[in-house]
C-alpha cells in the first residue's frame, strides 16, 4: 500500500487520538465528566490501533515525518495509558463495561460448547432418575444423597450446608474456595488438549442434573430452586465460562495453525486471562449471595424466585449487551468513509 493511501485512510484516526490526549492532558484525573470516563474506558483499544499503525509504517519504511508522527502519538498514548492505569478504579470501570463481556462475546462459539457440555449431560441423567429414582446413587455417593436430602428439608431453618447461622462469614470463604477451585479445574485442565475441561464441566452437570432430579422426586423442589436460583447466575454462569477458556487453551494446542504450539498457547492464555478475571469476580459475588441471602430459609420462596430470576435476566444481558457501544461507534464511522 502506497503511504499516502495509507495516509489517507488513517489520518482522521490519528486526529482524533491527538484529540483525545490533548482532553486527557487536561483533565485533573480526580474529578472526571462522563465524557471523559467514556474517553478513558476507550483510550487503550486507540492506543493499540496507533501502535499497530506505527508498525506497519517502519515495516514498510514511509517517510521519516510520518514515522515521527507516529511515535509521538504513540509515546503519548503510553503516557497517558501508564499514569491513568494507575486509577484502580477506573481500571475496574473499564474492565466491566467493555473488557469483559467483550472477551466472552468474542469466544462465543467456546462459551456455546462449554454450555452444551455442562447442560446436556445434567438433562440426560436428569431424565434417568426421574424414570428410575434408585439411579441417583450410581451419580452421587450415598452418603452424600443423605445430606443433600438434610440439606434442603423444608423444615430447615439453613439451607445449603449443613451450619449454624452464625458461621455465615466462614461459609462465605468454604464457599468461594470450593467454587474457585471447580473453576480453576475447569480452565487449567484445559492444557490436556481440552479434555480435562469437558471432563470438569460434564462431570458438574452430571451432579447438578442429579441433585436436581433426587430433590424433586422427594418432594423438596421448592427449597433446593430457591436457594440456587439467587447464585446460580453468578456461579454457573461462571463455571461455564472458565470451562470455555479452558477450551480455548485446548484448542490452541490442537490446531495451533501457522504458529508453535507454544506460541498458539501463550496468545490463547492472554486472551482468556480476561475472562478468568471475571469470572473471579462473579464467584465471590456468588459466594456472598449464597452464604447470607440463599440460605435464609425465613426468606420467603416467592421473594427469592423473584430475586433469583431479576438476577439471571441481569447476568444474560450484561453480556449479550454491554460493551457494544465503541463497536457500533466504529461501524458507523466506517459508513462516514472514515
Amino acid at each position: 500500500m502506497k503511504q499516502r493511501v495509507f495516509e489517507d485512510q488513517r489520518a482522521a484516526r490519528w486526529d482524533e487520538f491527538a484529540g483525545l490526549v490533548e482532553k486527557l492532558d487536561a483533565s485533573t484525573g480526580r474529578r472526571l465528566s462522563p465524557e471523559d470516563r467514556a474517553a478513558v474506558i476507550d483510550f487503550p483499544e486507540r492506543y493499540r490501533e496507533i501502535c499497530r499503525d506505527l508498525a506497519v509504517a517502519n515495516e514498510r519504511h514511509y517517510s521519516l515525518h510520518l514515522l515521527d508522527r507516529l511515535n509521538r502519538l504513540a509515546l503519548d498514548g503510553h503516557r497517558i495509558l501508564y499514569t491513568r492505569d494507575s486509577n484502580i478504579a477506573l481500571r475496574s470501570v473499564r474492565f466491566f463495561a467493555r473488557d469483559f463481556p467483550r472477551a466472552v462475546r468474542r469466544d462465543g462459539l467456546a462459551v456455546a460448547i462449554a454450555t452444551a457440555l455442562f447442560l446436556v449431560p445434567g438433562l440426560i441423567v436428569a431424565a434417568m432418575i426421574a424414570w428410575s429414582p434408585e439411579l441417583v446413587y450410581s451419580v452421587i455417593p450415598g452418603g452424600r444423597v443423605q445430606e443433600l436430602e438434610e440439606m434442603y428439608d423444608p423444615a430447615a431453618r439453613i439451607l445449603g450446608e449443613n451450619r449454624d447461622a452464625g458461621t455465615d462469614m466462614a461459609m462465605f470463604g468454604f464457599y468461594i474456595m470450593n467454587n474457585i477451585s471447580i473453576a480453576f479445574r475447569a480452565y487449567a485442565s484445559g492444557l490436556v488438549f481440552g479434555l480435562g475441561s469437558v471432563v470438569v464441566l460434564v462431570n458438574n452437570g452430571f451432579l447438578l442434573g442429579g441433585a436436581t432430579a433426587h430433590l424433586v422426586s422427594i418432594g423438596f423442589t421448592t427449597t433446593f430452586a430457591s436457594f440456587v436460583i439467587g447464585h446460580g447466575a453468578f456461579e454457573l454462569t461462571a463455571i461455564v465460562l472458565s470451562g470455555a477458556a479452558g477450551l480455548r487453551l485446548g484448542w490452541s494446542l490442537i490446531a495451533p495453525g501457522s504458529r508453535s504450539r507454544w506460541a498458539s498457547l501463550r496468545s490463547a492464555a492472554s486472551e482468556t486471562v480476561t475472562i478468568v478475571y471475571g469470572v473471579f469476580a462473579m464467584l465471590v459475588v456468588a459466594a456472598l449471595l449464597e452464604a447470607f441471602w440463599s440460605s435464609k430459609g425465613a426468606v420467603l420462596p416467592e421473594v427469592k424466585f423473584a430475586v433469583g430470576g431479576t438476577l439471571w435476566a441481569l447476568v444474560l444481558a450484561y453480556f449479550a449487551f454491554v460493551g457494544r457501544g465503541r463497536r457500533v461507534r466504529l461501524r458507523a464511522g466506517a459508513r462516514d468513509g472514515r
